[in-house]
Formats: C-alpha cells, structure tokens, sequence
C-alpha cells in the first residue's frame, strides 16, 4: 500500500468529509488541494436518481461554459468542400472528409470533438466502432451533425461540452482547470448543475439529484450541497 505523505495528509485534512460545501467554498477548496504539479482539470460528478436504462430517463444533453473549460479542444470538421472555408475560419484544426475518414479507418483519433453534415453521416456509419467507444461519434442531439458548422466549431471551441448519464446513474464533466479563479470554477459548475435541474425526466420520481462532488487530477472529492438545486 503506498505511504500517505505529509503533504498529503495536510491536504486531506482540509476537507471534512462530514461536511456539505456550497459551490463556492467548494471551489475555492479545491484549488487549495490541488498538489499536482501541472494545470489539472476541474471535474464535476453528480449522481442522479435516475435509471439510464429506461429511455424515457435518459439524460443527456449540452450546456456552454461561460467561463469554457481551459482546455484546447482539437476540432475536426468532416464536411463537403463547400463549408471547408466556413470550418477553417471558425476555428477547426482539422478540415476535411474523405482522407480524414480513411485516418480514423486506420485507427487515428487524435480530436477531442467530429463535427460533420446531414449528409455525411451516412459515411460515418461504418466508423462507429472506432469513434463510439471514444465518444467521438457525432450526434445531433449534441449539435455536432449540423449545417450551420462554424457555429458548431465556435460553440465547441468557446467552451461547449455535451454529456451523458452513464450506467451508474453519474454524470462526469470537466468543468475548468485549477488555475481558473474560483469564482470562475464555481461559475461553470452552477451553469452544469442548472443545465442538469432543466433537463430532469418528467420519469424520475423523488430528490432528483443525490449529490454533487468535485474535484481535481488526484485530488480527493469534496461534496456539494446539493439541497440548493434539487430540481
């Protein structure tokens, strides 16, 4: 078992693991725990009390950071070559279609965001087994199969996430860096967590949200009060 270090444990012991933070306390928190040596990122898990099993509780969806999330998110726009000039003056790292779809064939996946065309889902079809799993596959839902693709570019490249429930009933999100001000962590967990209330299923009976924890790249969780947005 690897030995607790010192700092470590000065670390851990700043946070009262019977307590219940608010957004803001634990924001400012968590930058106080990070210890890592490098820019880490800020996520959010919130656990739901829903079964995303049954359709009608499925929870998914996208919501804008309005502070984005500190990241540099590679873009590549799978588009015809009458929208490459839109993609590349929105922002895209990647413009193309066909030689990028022969890429990922190959097993090249080095984007963190596919935003394509209606009409060019139809190609994308037989890649889902590589870009599924990576959840790269773009969706509708997520904005990312559009006309309109500079927006999409835009959106994604100002901040834009999508998530999803997974299996346990958890929503993951990374929601900053901790170099981020504290008030801009908090700022970006508030728009998720609302975002989260608003898409609550008409089927999800009870408190709907069960709680909230954040934390940093190896850091420990600190629990949200999640009473204040009980949806």
């Amino acid at each position: 078992m690897a030995k607790v270090t010192k700092k470590q444990k000065e670390v851990s012991a700043k946070v009262d693991s019977n307590k219940a933070y608010s957004v803001e306390e634990a924001s400012a928190l968590v930058k106080e725990i990070t210890t890592v040596n490098f820019d880490a990122s800020v996520d959010l898990a919130v656990r739901l009390n829903v079964d995303p099993r049954k359709a009608n509780q499925m929870v998914r969806g996208v919501v804008t950071l309005p502070h984005g999330t500190g990241k540099d998110v590679k873009v590549l726009a799978l588009v015809t070559p009458d929208k490459e000039a839109e993609a590349k003056e929105a922002g895209a790292d990647f413009v193309g279609l066909d030689e990028y779809l022969d890429k990922i064939k190959g097993g090249w996946t080095d984007v963190d965001v596919i935003i394509t065309m209606p009409s060019v889902m139809g190609k994308l079809g037989p890649l889902g087994r590589v870009l599924g799993p990576r959840g790269l596959m773009p969706n509708p839902k997520t904005g990312t199969v559009t006309m309109d693709v500079a927006k999409a570019v835009s959106d994604v490249k100002a901040g834009k996430i999508d998530f999803k429930v997974d299996k346990t009933g958890i929503v993951h999100a990374a929601i900053g860096k901790s170099s981020f001000d504290a008030e801009k962590i908090a700022g970006n967990a508030k728009e998720l967590i609302t975002t989260l209330v608003k898409l609550k299923p008409q089927a999800a009976k009870g408190i709907y949200i069960k709680s909230i924890y954040m934390s940093s790249t190896m850091s420990s969780g600190i629990e949200i009060d999640s009473k204040n947005f009980a949806g």
